[in-house]
């Protein structure tokens, strides 16, 4: 049966990685999957998904203005396809996440979505908000703040080094200003902490 899954983590946690492995699984096997990211991510250059250890693939690109329903009933008239792999899930809106789960009901195929949980203020992206109210299952990839403890927030930082507290909820590149920490260093990066102890 299938199913719309969410698998959500924090920057630099190994998304890419984990879809572009479950790809290849589905390839060795003889099943073709279809591969989907956002189109404003154009890091790895445009229609690609790559991952920070090196390995990458081709995908289709989509902008909010696409409907996902129609694009996946159209691969899938192409010729087979196994699964749906989407990354940089966060990008999608409410509509094609809607999109997204009737394609796993009326279409019978499973997406798989991989994307960022919440920005560097804490807060949900409209996708990720969406997959975490309609997904089917979801996974949580780990990685772990620098104290040991897992990592479920990220710090945007500043040309000072310190963390910012404001700007664009989306900023494409520039990963090495974005750390993954827990939720008490975040709040400790963000000034929080001091503020709450008084």
């Amino acid at each position: 049966m299938a199913k719309l899954y969410f698998h959500y983590s924090t920057m630099n946690a190994g998304k890419s990685t984990i879809l572009l492995q479950a790809a290849h699984n589905y390839r060795e096997r003889g099943m073709e999957p279809y591969l989907l990211t956002a189109r404003l991510d154009v890091r790895a250059g445009q229609g690609r998904i790559a991952s920070r250890i090196g390995i990458g693939a081709a995908a289709d690109s989509f902008t909010p203005e696409d409907d996902l329903f129609s694009r996946i009933a159209q691969r899938l008239a192409d010729g087979p396809c196994a699964c749906v792999f989407l990354d940089e899930a966060q990008f999608l809106t409410q509509a094609q996440v809607w999109q997204l789960a009737r394609a796993v009901d009326d279409l019978g195929v499973p997406v798989m979505c991989y994307g960022l949980r919440v920005d560097f203020r804490g807060a949900l992206f409209p996708g990720s908000a969406a997959l975490l109210a309609l997904a089917d299952e979801m996974r949580e990839v780990r990685t772990i703040c620098h104290c040991g403890r897992k990592a479920t927030m990220v710090v945007r930082l500043g040309p000072d080094g310190k963390a910012l507290l404001e700007g664009a909820q989306v900023e494409i590149g520039g990963n090495e200003r974005y750390v993954s920490l827990c939720r008490r260093h975040w709040r400790e990066a963000a000034g929080d902490l001091a503020q709450s102890q008084r």
